[in-house]
């Protein structure tokens, strides 16, 4: 099931990264008292009631010489093009201003839950004063204060009550994936010629949530698959593909819906920062992973120039070395027809479930190869090994003192678990806790 999305906007200054900061419950956008100093991650995860969201920090935006109304208006028709309910934070200490009631307006016309946040309400008294916000039509105005968090439990009970029950997607078999990275890498071209390699479309349906345009078609072997399409994703009127920060909260809310994400990159190109930045949202994500390196027909090959790539990503992407690299053209279609079998491969591995009896087994013969560490003349003992979780493959070690589990030590248990077990493709999670 993909988490709902809430964005945040408003103008600037009136508290938006610090309420963002409250909701994500840790210090993620950079909070300052200056109109527009928001430079930071505007993408982050939130929990309220047991329901995980994700949580937008507009503000975050960058839409470059932009006047200021007009970022403002943009800012507000991205919250409406990617959220599933809209938080409209406005300003207890300076009232209802010009800018409020343009945003109102175009948010009112969005059919889209919004709920008004009159931010900087420190004291009971100032709670009287809020009674003005009625005029933007939004409803009842609720006051906080998100830098002591007041209120705040009011505002996130009714954005909970509001998330479309319609968001779940049954897990029919089909395997959901997308292709990420940055503009130009191919990824339009690699969609086309997959399709087409494929011959088998079955139905162009918009996404359940989203405006995004899910293709599902079937393998040659029965598979059925939904691909999310990020590369065709076109706003109305002004493109903000050209605006980095929107494009990686466009692959992040592509990738909180894929079961494997596929990262694409130019190998006329190579790599470049924003390659690492998406791909590590991927596998904190937990995703299942494939590089997949396009335009590799227009590269003078030399002996070892695919080895030389292959070493280079390797080096680039260490967190990745499980997934698996495959060299294509989506011009000539090279290794095209390898692509389905691959993702069906990995979303295979993301699911593997390991019988507790052999886990234990490779775990006491690691412990045996390479004997746990010691602390201050104190051992790590591991008592026991079991499975908790898919997607990805989860592992709980029970141990004596989880701080002893160095996280060198918990690679290494993680590595001799893949050498026993099929992960190809999925970050593993390697969890110790303390034994009762």
């Amino acid at each position: 099931m993909a988490n709902p999305t809430i964005a945040i906007v408003g103008r600037p200054n009136v508290g938006k990264s610090t309420l963002f900061n409250r909701i994500a419950g840790e210090r993620i956008s950079i909070v300052e008292d200056v109109p527009g100093v928001t430079r930071d991650r505007i993408y982050a995860t939130g929990e309220w009631l047991g329901r995980e969201f994700n949580i937008i920090d507009t503000g975050g935006i960058d839409l470059g010489n932009e006047p200021f109304m007009e970022q403002i208006k943009y800012q507000a028709e991205i919250a409406i093009e990617e959220a599933d309910v809209i938080i409209l934070v406005s300003s207890g200490r300076e009232g209802v201003t010009d800018a409020d009631e343009m945003v109102a307006r175009i948010l009112y016309k969005s059919k889209k839950p919004v709920l008004l946040a009159v931010n900087k309400v420190d004291n009971p008294e100032m709670r009287n004063d809020i009674y003005e916000f009625y005029a933007l039509g939004l409803g009842d105005p609720y006051p906080v204060s998100s830098s002591h968090g007041i209120g705040l439990g009011d505002l996130l009970d009714e954005a909970v009550k509001q998330f479309s029950t319609d968001m779940e997607e049954e897990d029919d078999g089909t395997i959901k994936f997308s292709l990420i990275g940055r503009p130009n890498v191919g990824k339009s071209s690699l969609i086309n010629a997959l399709l087409g390699e494929e011959r088998v479309i079955v139905s162009d349906v918009a996404g359940t949530t989203r405006d995004a345009i899910d293709t599902h078609f079937t393998s040659p072997d029965g598979q059925p698959f939904v691909m999310i399409d990020t590369a065709g994703m076109r706003k109305r009127g002004k493109v903000y593909e050209s605006t980095e920060k929107y494009s990686v909260m466009r692959a992040m809310r592509a990738i909180d819906r894929s079961d494997v994400v596929l990262m694409v990159l130019n190998a006329e190109e190579g790599i470049r920062e924003y390659d690492k930045r998406i791909a590590g949202f991927a596998h904190e994500a937990g995703k299942g992973m494939i590089i997949v390196v396009n335009k590799w027909d227009t590269l003078e090959k030399e002996t070892n120039t695919m080895r030389d790539f292959e070493q280079k990503i390797r080096d680039e992407f260490r967190y990745l070395d499980y997934a698996p690299i495959i060299f294509v053209s989506a011009k000539t279609k090279q290794r095209l027809n390898q692509l389905p079998e691959l993702i069906e491969k990995v979303s295979m591995n993301q699911n593997l479930r390991v019988p507790s009896s052999l886990l234990n087994d490779v775990i006491m013969d690691a412990v045996a190869l390479n004997p746990t560490p010691t602390d201050k003349g104190k051992r790590l003992k591991i008592f026991y090994a079991t499975q908790v979780a898919v997607k990805p493959p989860a592992f709980v070690i029970f141990v004596n003192e989880e701080e002893m589990m160095h996280f060198s030590y918990a690679r290494f248990l993680e590595n001799q678990i893949r050498k026993a077990f099929t992960f190809e493709g999925t970050p593993i999670r390697i969890m110790p806790r303390r034994r009762k």
